[in-house]
């Protein structure tokens, strides 16, 4: 938890301050006088006596004790400060803005570790360095312009970037976007996002706090206390949007099974986001356009009526919307009869409701009061109203802001004239109002929204019958790959069906397997990783002699250590893994199998605990999905089953977390339940 003096602190000292507004330290004054810090104010300045009209102390040691340092100083000379500070000032809250620490070299990751092991010794909290700072009710901890005025209705904004943020509140200011407060971790070296969530979690007072948090992530150190705050966060009712920085597949490490190709570390952010009901944004404009979203509802809703004086922007809020998921719908012929009547000869009275050019304030007021009151076909109203230049849009404006106050159903208003009439939209935003700019963008931040995954709460504790075995297969085990007799064992222990099997590695050996046998069946080469490729895997394999034959070619496959013999199953192919990532929770993957898994690409995921629930979504979200449920008369197959090996395979990797990579490919999906055919597991220990 953040310390209370980093948060509220009593009394400030800006080290480095000057009157230099150019400057870090003097820039940063000038915010903590203007928003009128309501605490004693100090000043650190080795040539000046009167800095900004406040004292200046020329040597730290004679400032009197203080509860937050904000540094704007060389990193090589912050070592000492923070020496004097936190033993002889009971100084528990710093700021350093300074550059120059683990971000440039080995040597300033050494500086970095020393200060933050100062700081963590007195139990104090530190913020940075390479950050702008932070900005909440209390003060005005940032030096970097605009400072927006707070609102506590408005976001909280945590960012892992300063620069980032200051984009951010720029695009943010204008289209309304208002903020209750600003957190930059810089380089994180004692409190990242996953402290900021923390703080904002165990502070969050129903009714009184934020209930949007707005995030800029450039890495999750603790991806675990991540999850546990904004899964907290959720319950407690707010919303959480985020832009995450990195989503190119460069750094994905070699690996030996599917699953492992699959799941890069950018899918576990995915999986992660999922899980926590984050809605992922992929630009600044789209993450403050949700949020802003976000500041006008948070219901869901589906059906939206567009009013606009403009056909263009209207068929393309259209395309945004129904393109995404939401709909326009059509109005009913009495609907419509009205609407005519309201409006001039020639206005579009379907939906998009279009004005016209030459529509009045008047005749918008109307419509949109008809709209909001008489029409049970739409949910929500999107109002487009820009200019040519030709007239004053004052008046049409004045009815957006009055009907954004008035109306029961919610009222989002795009002004895209911003030059042509960005006096008016100024005033409007003034008022308190959200004014979009652009119509598509709107449209795809409202399907973010209203179709945002809900969060996955974390199970309790689970008891599983064959816990002891599954442990006792796990514990006699070295690090590595499984023998397949072992791999069967566990599948077995976990609940997980198999397919009838034996390994051979003689003549003998491969006649005698099929003692509990039925022809046909299948041989498969054992010791290769990727079978297939070597053409080790031999189907449809009818009598003895056959048998032996094919034992004999695979044997000769370089790095065969048998051969195994299997019944042959009919079925779907599908495949289910596993993959682990440090700091994580097991990852669980399932989506088309066979020997083109990699290709397709049509796989889901979500982090363990999978609930009954996310199983079902993630088959759901298969591009098979259709063909699993059967076409053209076939039988669809066991769709409860598969979920309940997705639920098996996430207990399993929880009782046995060295379980770092599983692929169960093929998983042969029947009408009559799922079967494991061919598996892989790989445990580190």
């Amino acid at each position: 938890m953040l310390h209370q003096k980093l948060i509220n602190p009593g009394s400030i000292v800006v080290i480095g301050g000057s009157d230099r507004l150019d400057h870090l330290g003097g820039s940063v004054l000038k915010n903590l006088i203007d928003q009128e810090f309501n605490g004693d104010l100090f000043v650190v300045n080795p040539k000046k006596d009167i800095v900004q009209g406040l004292r200046s102390f020329r040597n730290i040691e004679n400032i009197p004790e203080v509860d937050l340092a904000i540094i704007a100083i060389p990193a090589q000379e912050i070592p000492d400060v923070i020496r004097m500070l936190t033993l002889k000032k009971e100084t528990r809250g710093f700021i350093i803005y300074s550059a120059g620490f683990g971000e440039l070299n080995k040597a300033g990751a050494k500086l970095e570790q020393e200060i933050c092991e100062m700081i963590d010794a007195v139990g104090g909290s530190l913020l940075g360095p390479n950050n702008i700072g932070m900005l909440n009710q209390y003060y005005a901890g940032i030096f970097t312009r605009p400072v927006p005025k707070l609102d506590p209705n408005g976001v909280d904004f945590v960012s892992g970037s300063g620069a980032t943020a200051v984009f951010t509140i720029e695009a943010a200011l204008q289209i309304g976007l208002s903020f209750s407060g600003l957190y930059t971790v810089g380089n994180s070296t004692q409190v990242g996002i996953e402290e900021i969530l923390e703080y904002l979690d165990l502070s969050y007072v129903h009714g009184s706090s934020s209930p949007v948090k707005m995030l800029y992530i450039e890495g999750i150190k603790h991806p675990k206390k991540f999850l546990k705050h904004c899964l907290s966060l959720q319950q407690k009712g707010c919303e959480i949007v985020a832009l995450k920085a990195g989503s190119s597949e460069e750094g994905t490490l070699a690996a030996s099974s599917h699953t492992g190709a699959l799941a890069s570390p950018i899918i576990f952010v995915q999986a992660l986001f999922n899980k926590a009901g984050i809605i992922r944004c992929y630009s600044r404009y789209e993450l403050i356009h949700t949020a802003a979203v976000l500041q006008v509802t948070l219901s869901k809703l589906t059906r939206f009526g567009i009013i606009t004086h403009a056909g263009g922007p209207g068929v393309l809020l259209t395309d945004a919307l129904c393109d995404n998921g939401l709909e326009v719908p059509g109005l009913s012929g009495e609907n419509k009869d009205k609407l005519s009547g309201l409006l001039y000869p020639g206005a579009a009275v379907n939906n998009p409701i279009d004005i016209l050019a030459t529509g009045t304030a008047e005749q918008l007021d109307q419509v949109i009061d008809y709209c909001d009151k008489d029409i049970e076909e739409i949910d929500a109203m999107i109002v487009i109203f820009g200019s040519p230049g030709l007239g004053s849009v004052s008046k049409a404006y004045k009815v957006i802001s009055e009907k954004m106050q008035k109306c029961r159903k919610p009222l989002f208003a795009v002004l895209p004239s911003v030059l042509n009439v960005r006096k008016d939209i100024k005033e409007f935003i003034e008022e308190g109002n959200l004014a979009f700019y652009d119509e598509s963008l709107l449209g795809t931040s409202l399907s973010k929204v209203m179709q945002r995954t809900e969060p996955s709460p974390e199970k309790k504790k689970f008891d599983h019958p064959d816990k002891i075995r599954i442990r006792q297969l796990i514990d006699q085990n070295e690090t590595g790959y499984l023998d397949p007799d072992t791999v069967f064992e566990l599948l077995k222990a976990a609940g997980i069906d198999t397919v009838q099997q034996a390994i051979a590695k003689t003549e003998d050996e491969v006649l005698k397997a099929m003692e509990g046998l039925k022809f046909p069946v299948v041989a498969k080469v054992v010791g290769v990783v990727h079978k297939t490729e070597e053409q080790g895997v031999i189907l449809n394999v009818t009598n003895a002699g056959e048998l032996v034959r094919n034992f004999k070619k695979l044997m000769k496959i370089k790095g065969s250590k048998g051969v195994i013999v299997q019944e042959m199953i009919h079925g779907k192919e599908v495949f289910l893994g596993t993959k682990s990532e440090p700091g994580y929770p097991p990852m669980i993957l399932c989506g088309a199998g066979g020997i083109y898994v990699e290709v397709l690409k049509d796989f889901t995921f979500a982090l363990s605990p999978v609930s009954r629930q996310e199983a079902k979504s993630m088959i759901e979200g298969l591009s098979i999905y259709p063909i699993l449920k059967g076409v053209r008369g076939e039988k669809s197959i066991d769709i409860q089953g598969f979920e309940s090996t997705i639920d098996k395979l996430s207990k399993l990797v929880l009782l046995a977390p060295e379980i770092t990579e599983m692929d169960i490919n093929p998983l042969m999906a029947t009408s009559y339940g799922m079967i494991a055919v061919d598996a892989r597991i790989r445990l580190q220990k």
